[in-house]
């Protein structure tokens, strides 16, 4: 025969609840407000592009002259080199800052050097994208001039300071996502008689894909919409040349370089590009956020 013993449940105090209830409603205005001032921007970007969108319609998208004294405005080139240099940074960040996150998440360093060296990838997120473009103008465009056919700003320069740029971001989330990986999937796989890399390339890696994947597609979400150091050194150039040693142009340089001078369909030809640029990074986190679900599924 069992006797159970029933501990009373002494009720919460009354300032706890509300503090709770408080936190839980201001949670939920602050998430509401930001998806309002998201969707404000919006509304007001269409606003302003809407007499471009009347006099270009779609053809915007597609053709090529730039031209504010005779009002013929098209942003091909800007999407082009959007896309092309968001894309030749991730070529080379991505196994570079995969490389990275293995090697500051393994045991090849001591711990007290590895969180030296993890704070210094982290630096790099910190520096002012001005300072990056200042760097690109006197050291790395004078040295690509040395190597290659570069004339000047370009293509290549501005992709190679965008890959340094988003580098962090990549390798800092990727490690994260390694170092939460089980241990016992480790051991296991070791007890198994797996190799170090068989364990890391075939275990470690594809649990902690969702993870990298996620910062990888938020690295491009950045590389889309970087401005100043790109604006220094593409060339600002309203032309499509698919020589990556070209000048070439982004929406974002577009918008920068122009702004401040525009006026009357000028103004909203450059909010019909900015809602374009927008469109593009509303895409890339849908299919980013529907990759790292499918990926947490597998």
């Amino acid at each position: 025969m069992s006797i159970t013993y029933r501990k009373a449940i002494e009720p919460r105090p009354a300032i706890e609840r509300n503090l709770d209830r408080g936190f839980y409603l201001s949670a939920k205005i602050f998430a509401i407000a930001i998806a309002g001032v998201l969707i404000w921007i919006t509304i007001q970007v269409a606003i302003q592009a809407i007499p471009a969108l009347s006099e270009f319609g779609i053809n915007f998208l597609f053709t090529s002259s730039w031209n504010p004294v005779r009002s013929e405005f098209g942003v091909f080139p800007a999407i082009y080199g959007t896309i092309v240099s968001s894309v030749i940074a991730l070529a080379i960040s991505v196994p570079i800052g995969i490389g990275v996150a293995i090697f500051l998440s393994e045991d090849y360093l001591p711990p007290s050097m590895q969180r030296i060296i993890v704070f210094l990838v982290e630096l790099l997120a910190a520096i002012p994208s001005v300072v990056y473009g200042l760097w690109g103008i006197f050291v790395l465009v004078p040295f690509l001039k040395t190597i290659t056919d570069l004339k000047g700003p370009g293509m290549l320069p501005a992709a190679l300071i965008l890959s340094v740029m988003i580098l962090p971001t990549i390798a800092a989330i990727s490690r994260d996502a390694i170092t939460n990986v089980p241990g016992g999937l480790r051991q296991a796989a070791v007890g198994l008689g797996a190799t170090r890399w068989e364990t890391i390339l075939k275990i470690i890696l594809p649990a902690a894909s969702s993870g990298i994947i996620g910062g990888i597609m938020l690295a491009l979400g950045r590389a889309l919409g970087e401005t100043m150091a790109v604006t220094m050194l593409i060339g600002n150039s309203n032309k499509i040349d698919f020589s990556v040693l070209a000048p070439s142009n982004t929406i974002a340089s577009l918008l920068a370089n122009q702004f401040a001078e525009a006026s009357g369909l000028q103004v909203s030809a450059l909010m019909y590009a900015a809602l374009i640029l927008f469109a593009i990074t509303l895409v890339v986190n849908i299919l980013a956020q529907l990759l790292v679900v499918r990926l947490q599924k597998i």
